[in-house]
């Protein structure tokens, strides 16, 4: 389905019955929605899944003036009016990667509704891209190594209607502090990162400041869970939820 949000048209999918709470995925960079296919399916029994491709990615349209559309308060706001066009006044929350950043922004700045953010691979600074690439293939040979199997990502993660637009859309990381908002983070929140990603240094400081944080060190996992090892990082997002008793919670 689209949906028109300050000047822009977003593609958003919504998926599972309307009963369940509401979960809002946010992909990691460069990635559309699609990222998430190989998950839904196993979360729909518990949740309505909310997917959005961020302004200039996948299937979405950006506004016509990009220099200022870029933002991770601008895209907090979006998924603030597709969860308000879907009817959805709260949710969780789950990102992976970059998507943990302005996923870090929307629960910081509209806490009244965010009932719990899982965020994979978060960090307040700057990516080091090397050496989350040197991490990921180490991890990568520790599965090899432990009989692990890879699967292949879903199909179309990286297809763009608007390619000239994706860098200006990951852009919006170096125009935003994350640091100074980790403490408004009051909802319970759930930090899972690879034990091979060197974002876990900035994930240890992330869930030592937040409120309610914990961390999950993703065993034999590099920079991007969700896709190099799903059955872990689905367990270990489960086994949150079970913690929070989010089976059988009434759609907020």
């Amino acid at each position: 389905m689209e949906v028109a949000v300050d000047r822009a048209t977003l593609y958003v999918e919504v998926d599972g019955p309307a009963a369940n709470p509401a979960l809002l995925l946010w992909p990691p960079g460069r990635c559309t929605l699609r990222v998430w296919d190989h998950l839904v399916p196993r979360l729909t029994a518990r949740f309505q899944t909310v997917r959005i491709d961020i302004r200039g990615l996948g299937r979405s349209s950006p506004a016509a003036d990009p220099d200022t559309q870029y933002t991770f308060e601008q895209y907090a706001r979006d998924a603030c009016d597709v969860l308000d066009q879907l009817g959805r006044r709260r949710c969780h929350v789950w990102s992976q990667s970059w998507g943990s950043r302005p996923a870090t922004v929307f629960c910081a700045y509209y806490p009244e509704r965010v009932i719990s953010a899982a965020l994979y691979a978060a960090n307040v600074d700057l990516p080091d891209v090397q050496a989350q690439r040197d991490g990921t293939r180490r991890a990568a040979e520790r599965r090899r190594e432990a009989g692990i199997e890879s699967q292949p990502a879903p199909e179309g993660i990286g297809d763009h209607q608007h390619p000239d637009e994706v860098g200006k859309a990951m852009a919006a990381l170096r125009k935003f502090r994350l640091a100074s908002v980790v403490e408004r983070l009051t909802m319970p929140v759930l930090i899972g990162t690879g034990s091979h990603d060197p974002n876990l240094v900035s994930s240890r400081v992330i869930a030592e400041t937040a409120p309610n944080a914990r961390l999950a060190v993703l065993d034999a996992v590099g920079h991007n869970g969700i896709l190099e090892h799903p059955e872990l990082a689905l367990r270990t997002f489960l086994d949150f939820h079970d913690a929070l008793a989010t089976d059988g919670a009434a759609a907020p």
